[in-house]
């Protein structure tokens, strides 16, 4: 029997039996029924660590975010635990740098140090860590230069040296960013064969070159000193590659997948999520946030509205856990 005729032959003709705003009259009723949740415990924070003591600068490109020294962080990190947050995202800004990013793997690197701090004063904090090398290197590009070209292979080397330090630092997870072919290889391998097997890696699969990284550009300090990242991170435009490459992620041993950025690529996040029983995250960029925190500041948003209304599409797209400069307040909203 179709809607049509079951309306024609209601009792009161004309009139739908079938009212979807009867679950919709009050915020009990909407709550019991809502299909997707927002929950901190999904959340993954991103921090920038450098060198020093007592920093805390905010960077200019994204209002609520800093600099942090390590003493600074492990402050930071510890109102975010106690908010509900349970992950952070640790970028390194370091205080030399050289064509070949040989600060990544420094033991003694802002990113070593902070992890060694973190777990000690935070054990049940999960730390993550970026695993790129363009915040260390003099040109900012994601690898090893051969000419004016990023060498793949040269540079898969050291980005497995720089996670084997992070792990030997005490990191919980690595997160390799820098879309090099084969990188999740051989970071894997590295790991396992210096005893780190148990160390996941969430591999950042689908990166589009993307113009909402403009911010973060500023607070890593790393835009390329010339040309772009093109040659390496995805053409915003494609769809099935994305597909391509988190597979082979996988297939090269990726525990966790991501897609970067968000909100341009919620058709991406959503074929991903159909596609994959793994974990899937998300990440909410510098762009995105500086443009509700720009916007909300001239007062032509209402930002804890805008925020959480991203937020949950975000996650009703398909994503298990979402990186956001968010975290702290969409935790203290949600609470």
């Amino acid at each position: 029997m179709s809607l049509l005729h079951h309306f024609n032959n209601a009792p009161q003709a004309g009139f739908p039996q079938l009212r979807l705003r009867r679950m919709r009259r009050s915020a009990e009723l909407r709550s019991m029924v809502r299909e997707t949740r927002l929950d901190p415990a999904h959340f993954i924070y991103p921090l920038f660590v450098v060198e020093g003591e007592g920093i805390r600068r905010e960077i200019p490109a994204m209002p609520g975010q800093f600099h942090l020294s390590v003493d600074e962080l492990v402050r930071e990190a510890a109102s975010a635990f106690a908010e509900g947050v349970p992950a952070v995202l640790l970028f390194g800004i370091p205080a030399t740098k050289d064509p070949r990013g040989t600060s990544a793997a420094d033991p003694q690197g802002p990113v070593a140090r902070a992890v060694r701090e973190l777990k000690r004063e935070l054990p049940r904090l999960l730390v993550v860590t970026d695993v790129c090398l363009c915040e260390y290197t003099d040109h900012g590009h994601c690898g090893l230069l051969d000419g004016q070209q990023v060498d793949n292979d040269a540079t898969l080397p050291v980005l497995a040296e720089t996670a084997l330090a992070h792990a030997r630092a005490g990191a919980d997870m690595v997160a390799p960013s820098d879309m090099m072919d084969g990188r999740v290889q051989a970071i894997r391998a590295r790991l396992d064969q210096e005893g780190f097997d148990r160390i996941p890696i969430l591999a950042y699969a689908a990166k589009f070159a993307s113009a909402f990284y403009g911010p973060f550009r500023e607070a890593a300090q790393s835009a390329p000193q010339f040309g772009d990242r093109r040659s390496y991170q995805m053409d915003p435009a494609n769809r099935r590659e994305a597909l391509r490459e988190v597979q082979a992620d996988l297939q090269e041993g990726a525990d966790l997948v991501m897609v970067k950025p968000a909100l341009a690529f919620l058709d991406v996040l959503r074929e991903v999520r159909d596609e994959v029983t793994c974990p899937l995250a998300a990440y909410n960029v510098s762009g995105e946030y500086s443009m509700v925190k720009a916007a909300a500041r001239m007062g032509w948003i209402d930002e804890r509205a805008v925020t959480l209304e991203i937020l949950t599409g975000i996650k009703r797209a398909g994503a298990d856990l979402i990186l956001t400069y968010h975290a702290r307040e969409a935790a203290r909203w949600l609470a």
